[in-house]
């Protein structure tokens, strides 16, 4: 009989399991294997009762408990509970990814990782939940969402947690921590995932598909979010306007403008917003950041928002309404400042000569006048001018463009102002012919 020895060098597998046919060198490996399905977990942990399969997993278990990590970073002098631990994380230095996705390519430092990015393009969710039957790619993702068990708790925020290691990655925003940073452009990230989609920006690689729409995205995040646009299902209600969202997150954003919270304040300027996303995207108004681009124009803003609002100046589309004169609009936030019209509300004030205001950008329009400002400047002629409106109307002098047009002697105007003054004279002229026309009647 081959000893142990001759087995790991021939890479021979004598010892099957009768249930999955998987092979192993030893019979002892066997013996272990055949607990995942018997569900057998003879060890348990004498502090918190936790049960395991194996003696060496209780063993690297009990160092939650006393703190201890044997196991140390010889560059970085990070520290580990485990061997592999600290296996993986040299990597992080080398940038060793020996294990590669034969589908899209993507490189991976652990075979682990590669095994459940797999599922992604074959499907597999092997994990289901004995109570909603909802199934998963991870195991990790079936805990504690039905018990509502939060074990593990913020030190500084006091901030409940499902999972440990969602305790590392939320201690990084009290201490500023981002050890992931971007290859390419240095941008740094607090977690590895957030650093995975970034990637994707300049990759351009979408790897997950609408089934309806065919429409591709980055993460799962965002396809779920997606598809909840064909379902329309808005299952999270305001309790006090009963106002119906598709996310918890939106709807506790939407909470705060009933109490008025803005927890999330810029660095720059202490402006407070309700979410971290807007303050990330008010941020470019100090950096002057502009990514996204109108495939069109090729004018460039600074969210994502911004661009399907301004792609509406090309497509003609105002999806929105005003409910008193039927006056449609391109965006939300233009149906409220419209609305001022009617109800005579002006919530914005000049600080040097008072002057009301029905939205933040007439404002800004207007204290240029005090500060000189003249921001937007003619291509053709080099004229500067204090609005983009009033530049758009200037350049149809250059390309004589008379896009207003009188409905009764269809003489054209360059500017609406033009039109609308066209037309009081013409009404005076048709009432000066009325009573002309009367006295020749009665005469």
């Amino acid at each position: 009989m081959l000893s142990l020895g001759a087995f790991i060098h021939t890479r021979e597998k004598p010892f099957s399991c009768s249930v999955c046919k998987k092979t192993f060198t030893q019979k002892n490996s066997l013996f272990v294997h055949k607990r995942i399905h018997t569900g057998d977990k003879p060890y348990s942990c004498l502090i918190c009762k936790k049960t395991f399969s194996q003696k060496n997993n209780l063993v690297v278990h009990l160092r939650t408990h006393t703190g201890d990590k044997p196991y140390c970073c010889s560059i970085c002098k990070k520290r580990f509970s485990h061997s592999s631990g600290l296996i993986y994380h040299k990597k992080s230095h080398t940038g060793e990814k020996p294990y590669s996705c034969s589908v899209c390519k993507n490189s991976f430092t652990h075979k682990m990782i590669l095994n459940v990015h797999m599922r992604i393009h074959t499907g597999e969710k092997p994990y289901s939940c004995s109570v909603c039957k909802t199934r998963f790619t991870q195991s990790y993702n079936l805990k504690r969402t039905h018990t509502g068990d939060k074990p593990y708790s913020c030190l500084i925020c006091k901030k409940k947690f499902s999972q440990k290691s969602s305790v590392a990655v939320h201690m990084r925003t009290h201490t500023g921590d981002k050890p992931y940073s971007c290859s390419i452009c240095k941008k740094r990230f607090t977690h590895s995932t957030g650093l995975q989609y970034h990637l994707r920006t300049h990759t351009g690689e979408k790897p997950y598909n609408c089934s309806v729409c065919n429409t591709q995205f980055t993460s799962s995040y965002y396809l779920k979010r997606h598809m909840r646009s064909h379902t329309e299902v808005k299952s999270f209600s305001c309790s006090i306007c009963k106002k119906t969202f598709t996310q918890k997150t939106n709807l506790c954003e939407h909470k705060r403008t009933h109490i008025r919270e803005k927890p999330y304040s810029c660095p720059v300027c202490n402006k407070s917003f309700i979410s971290r996303c807007h303050v990330k995207i008010h941020m470019r108004t100090h950096t002057g950041e502009k990514p996204y681009s109108c495939s069109v124009c090729n004018t460039k803003l600074t969210s994502n928002f911004s661009l399907k609002v301004h792609m509406r100046t090309h497509t003609g589309e105002k999806p929105f309404s005003c409910s008193i004169c039927h006056k449609r609009l391109t965006s939300n936030y233009a149906l409220k400042c419209h609305m001022r019209s009617h109800t005579g509300e002006k919530p914005y004030s000049c600080s040097i000569c008072n002057a009301r205001f029905t939205s933040n950008a007439s404002l800004k329009c207007h204290m240029r006048i005090h500060t000189g400002e003249k921001p937007f400047s003619c291509s053709v002629c080099n004229k500067w001018f204090s609005s983009s409106s009033t530049l758009s109307r200037h350049m149809r002098t250059h390309t004589e463009e008379k896009r207003y047009s009188c409905s009764v002697c269809n003489i054209r105007f360059y500017l609406s102002s033009s039109l609308n003054s066209h037309m009081r004279s013409f009404g005076v002229v048709l009432v000066q012919y009325l009573k002309i026309f009367n006295i020749l009647k009665r005469g």
